[in-house]
């Protein structure tokens, strides 16, 4: 527990992405209040570019949630529509349209997402792995928030595996944790306990490391001694960058 009139450690935290171009870290939102504009650069439509969207998407929403204004652009050089349509199903929010957006609106800072084999535009680059060579594309019937979560369960320096096992295991986590999520939510509210929020926070404020912010969570959901209402509030919390709709079974029967 922080000494009384201090604010926690994490409170200070600022969300540090690795450029690839240099290797070196750099703040995503250099100015305090300052806009960021998160541009991303693919292709056409391809599970390699819903990664990189992906990617892009949490970046956007760790930036919300520390309270710097975010303007999301997408550079496609075809199949903007379908690319759009799919990213949407994955729960990713829309991108502008780069031949829309004209010049700018005085960002201070601007982060591009690519592909790691991908454009080189100037400026910080995040780079995001293909999929595994030779991985199939995921069955048409895959629960897109279990896609969504296997991808994240990835670093995304590593090249994503997409295969049957690992849609499997997401598929089970993310059943498991929406109905642990509906009975939590029938006790008292609690706060969220300041090593969980430590834990969260540090995981996505250094390079967005979404597995360990996953981690985090088995963590919360685990440790015997944090009252119900606090491991709801927790992943409802988290839920805000991971976007996986846990807390859709709420009012569910039990």
């Amino acid at each position: 527990m922080p000494a009384a009139g201090r604010p926690p450690a994490y409170a200070h935290l600022v969300l540090r992405i690795t450029d690839a171009r240099t290797g070196q870290p750099v703040d995503a939102a250099p100015a305090r209040r300052g806009l960021t504009r998160v541009e991303v650069h693919v292709a056409g439509l391809d599970p390699g570019a819903l990664r990189v969207l992906l990617v892009a998407d949490t970046l956007v929403r760790a930036l919300e949630l520390g309270g710097t204004p975010v303007w999301g652009v997408l550079t496609s050089g075809r199949q903007r529509a379908e690319l759009q349509a799919e990213a949407a199903a994955l729960g990713i929010r829309p991108f502008e349209d780069s031949r829309d957006v004209g010049s700018g609106l005085g960002e201070a800072q601007v982060i591009h997402v690519v592909a790691e084999d991908g454009a080189t535009p100037d400026g910080v680059r995040v780079a995001v792995a293909p999929l595994e060579p030779g991985a199939p594309n995921a069955p048409t019937d895959t629960d897109p928030a279990a896609l969504r979560l296997a991808l994240l369960t990835q670093p995304r320096t590593a090249p994503a595996r997409l295969d049957a096992a690992a849609l499997s295991e997401a598929q089970a986590t993310l059943g498991r944790w929406r109905a642990a999520v509906a009975a939590w939510a029938r006790q008292p509210s609690r706060p969220i306990p300041d090593e969980a929020r430590a834990r969260l926070r540090t995981a996505w404020e250094d390079d967005l490391d979404i597995p360990t912010v996953l981690n985090a969570l088995t963590w919360v959901e685990t440790s015997p001694d944090l009252p119900e209402g606090a491991r709801f509030e927790t992943y409802a919390y988290a839920d805000r960058i991971l976007g996986l709709d846990l807390t859709r079974d709420l009012g569910t029967p039990a």
